[in-house]
């Protein structure tokens, strides 16, 4: 990531001012605030943090655009997260919500090059003839969803694989 130093409250701010300038090009604080569920006076501190930083346009009662920087840090910030949502939700089954409330806590944490091992697994297992599992509801481990057997049990997929 960038050289600046942001706390996973800050980055959250980069990424929601992201995802709602994605049309018009800015976001009002208003909209920040109900989309992250916070008070006007925490995005007015949070917007006056990240300009400080060089990472946001604002002033008060306008709204917030991205520096070039501040877009490149949100797009990287925006790959995590969409990169661990899909994993949690497509590799491991893990609920919606669960899902994205996992995603938005690790991408803060998680290094580019781990990350990068959860997007390689997440395509083998979509794409490998071996793997073609899903994990059942009552956690018992992972299932043929071709044919309904537990993994290492499917006659249908041992042949194949030999």
């Amino acid at each position: 990531m960038n050289s600046v130093e942001l706390s996973a409250s800050l980055e959250d701010y980069l990424e929601t001012i992201f995802f709602l300038s994605r049309e018009d090009g800015k976001a009002r604080p208003k909209d920040i605030a109900e989309r992250m569920k916070v008070r006007a006076a925490s995005v007015t501190g949070a917007l006056k943090a990240l300009a400080e930083k060089g990472l946001v346009n604002y002033a008060p009662y306008a709204s917030a655009t991205l520096t070039e920087q501040g877009r490149e840090m949100a797009a990287e910030i925006a790959v995590k997260h969409e990169a661990l949502l899909d994993f949690f939700e497509q590799v491991l089954g893990i609920e919606a919500a669960e899902a994205e409330e996992f995603a938005c806590s690790m991408e803060h944490t998680i290094p580019d090059h781990i990350l990068q091992r959860f997007v390689q697994f997440a395509e083998y297992t979509k794409t490998c003839v071996r793997f073609d599992a899903s994990w059942m509801e009552n956690a018992e481990g992972y299932f043929c969803k071709a044919h309904g057997h537990k993994a290492g049990q499917c006659k249908q997929c041992k042949l194949k694989q030999k």
